[in-house]
């Protein structure tokens, strides 16, 4: 069905947000600390240069395993007031001490990959479970003021390990709250789909498939994805973290697009092998489930949905889902060009 939902918050609610902003939210930025969790990866590098262009941080802490993505991270910084933390977010101590002093964090770290959770579920679990646990834990004890952990659309009706530990990931840090008691730390949650370009994603692998084989593969003609670019997914996360309250799952409106139409972007019409979908895998992806539809609302100024037991619905509302099939914005191969060059 067409996607239907209300299009503001009752006024009653309405005023609540904007007096709990006024009265908790800190906008200004000078001289604020943030610590980014697995923050030499694409999403990370690209969170680090927006905040280096746009506020007068104090500092930026990224906390990763990789010293040589750290060092060459830092090549490209020079001075900026950006520092490399050596650890792991499995280690509950090393997160702590990270989180010593900082004010906010955005919690990017996890292992990613679909086939490589399946074929290590322990290490998935011990990552991205275990891993956010630490994080929670180190934000309580450190008096963080706000952390906001990044999701993706896998988490929604997961069917896959990765999917799974990251919908474990979204309770922990949403029900985090309530061992704040409504005071700071706030924990929120932002969700999305596909990164175009991103290090693990399908342009690159298309890209490879072309210089080796001089063709790609795809599972499937009809699989569809949501598709954001990874400056859009940063300015979407800085947003949020600056207007958060806690509770709150930031999902932006996204538009939708075939496999298909991603290859054929990426690599002018070469040759397809067709090779099924593989396990874990979905032919398409939800950013929002029916029953979250029922306490979310549409943020027509930033574009985004919002899902919070906090927030109340037009009782006139429809129950919807969100998905990548049914979206009613698509994109077309010249507007993939776009995104993938930006």
């Amino acid at each position: 069905m067409e996607l239907t939902l209300n299009e503001v918050i009752v006024p009653s609610e309405q005023a609540k947000i904007q007096a709990q902003k006024n009265k908790s939210i800190d906008t200004n930025w000078d001289n604020k600390e943030i610590l980014i969790t697995g923050g030499t990866g694409s999403l990370g590098k690209t969170l680090v240069k927006l905040l280096l262009k746009k506020y007068r941080l104090k500092g930026v802490r990224i906390l990763s395993r990789d010293e040589l993505k750290q060092w060459e991270m830092k090549q490209n910084i020079g001075s900026a007031p950006v520092s490399f933390l050596v650890g792991d977010i499995r280690d509950r101590k090393r997160v702590r001490l990270a989180a010593k002093g900082v004010h906010f964090i955005i919690h990017t770290a996890a292992l990613k990959q679909v086939p490589s959770c399946e074929d290590n579920p322990l290490e998935a679990i011990q990552t991205n479970i275990i891993g956010a646990q630490n994080v929670l834990y180190a934000a309580l004890e450190a008096g963080v003021e706000k952390v906001m952990n990044v999701s993706t659309d896998k988490a929604v009706y997961p069917v896959n390990l990765y999917g799974a530990t990251k919908l474990c990931a979204e309770k922990l840090f949403i029900q985090g709250n309530t061992y704040s008691g409504g005071r700071m730390p706030y924990f929120s949650c932002c969700r999305y789909g596909n990164v175009l370009g991103s290090r693990g994603s399908i342009v690159p692998l298309f890209k490879k498939q072309i210089e080796e084989r001089g063709m790609i593969t795809i599972t499937h003609k009809d699989m569809t994805r949501f598709w954001i670019t990874l400056t859009d997914a940063a300015e979407f996360i800085l947003r949020n973290l600056r207007d958060m309250r806690g509770g709150e799952i930031f999902v932006p409106m996204m538009p939708s697009a075939s496999i298909q139409a991603v290859a054929n972007a990426v690599t002018n019409n070469a040759p397809i092998e067709y090779i099924g979908i593989r396990p874990g895998e979905k032919l398409h992806e939800v950013l929002i489930t029916k029953e979250e539809s029922r306490k979310t609302f549409k943020d027509q100024l930033n574009k985004q949905f919002v899902v919070s037991d906090k927030l109340e619905r037009l009782p006139s509302s429809e129950d919807f889902e969100y998905r990548s099939e049914t979206n009613t914005d698509w994109l077309t191969v010249d507007q993939i060009k776009e995104m993938i060059n930006e």
